[in-house]
């Protein structure tokens, strides 16, 4: 009872009990995030649940490879290039891996001058960033139909095990369907960041509050996302 009576003489009400203790605490998570952007950790959540799928995959990849009693195919003979007449292991891959890890500089330049609302600069990066992309989505379509030629296929290979084709048609295609996605949504948002969509809050797709350059920042986490991923595919599928 003092305890009860000191509390209120300090100005301090007491928690409220039972029932009413429940609905206080939910009240007040509802106004602690009220003004918090959703898109954000929407973003967290699409990539974590992707993350898991990329792992499952590398994963059964792995699975497969040391399991299979047939010789797997080297990678320095399967994905190499003849120049001058001499074979060049892994130039073409090397060269995407420069390309994708380029454009997450101009990706994470792009967020950058977003947030100073520099909206000439950061439809620049953008476009830079999905040039980049499809860049890169192109050279893995030219290593798909060289493949394709030398007749690699997801049920078998001229150079050993056919667990070979499938899990390589797979685990690129899967990564290659993301990174091209991805440049589809640099383009739109950098036309809109022209536009001035972001500073005036037009009505339409991918536009958010006005004058916050959030989606941006999204549309990095993403990026950033699916370089990261083609690291751990360039690490186990091609150097191991």
């Amino acid at each position: 009872m003092m305890v009860h009576q000191e509390s209120e003489a300090a100005g301090v009400l007491p928690a409220p009990g039972g029932w009413r203790s429940a609905v206080a605490d939910v009240s007040s998570d509802q106004r602690a995030f009220k003004n918090v952007p959703w898109g954000k950790p929407m973003m967290w959540i699409f990539l974590l649940s992707d993350t898991f799928i990329f792992g499952s995959f590398l994963i059964s990849y792995m699975t497969v490879r040391m399991s299979t009693t047939v010789r797997w195919p080297n990678p320095s003979e399967v994905f190499s290039l003849t120049l001058f007449g001499r074979s060049v292991p892994l130039l073409l891959i090397a060269i995407m891996t420069f390309v994708l890890i380029t454009s997450s500089g101009t990706m994470a330049l792009a967020v950058n001058f977003g947030y100073r609302r520099d909206r000439r600069t950061t439809a620049i990066l953008l476009l830079a960033t999905a040039a980049l992309g499809a860049t890169f989505v192109g050279m893995q379509a030219f290593e798909w139909s060289k493949l394709i030629h030398e007749g690699v296929r997801p049920w078998g290979n001229p150079w050993g095990a056919a667990q070979f084709g499938s899990a390589f048609f797979m685990i690129t295609g899967f990564h290659g369907t993301h990174v091209t996605i991805g440049v589809i949504f640099l383009v739109i948002v950098a036309v809109k960041v022209l536009r001035g969509d972001l500073e005036q809050q037009r009505a339409g797709f991918l536009t958010g509050r006005r004058g916050n350059y959030e989606i941006v920042e999204i549309l990095g986490l993403y990026w950033h996302f699916v370089d990261l991923v083609w690291v751990f595919i360039f690490a186990f599928f091609y150097l191991w």
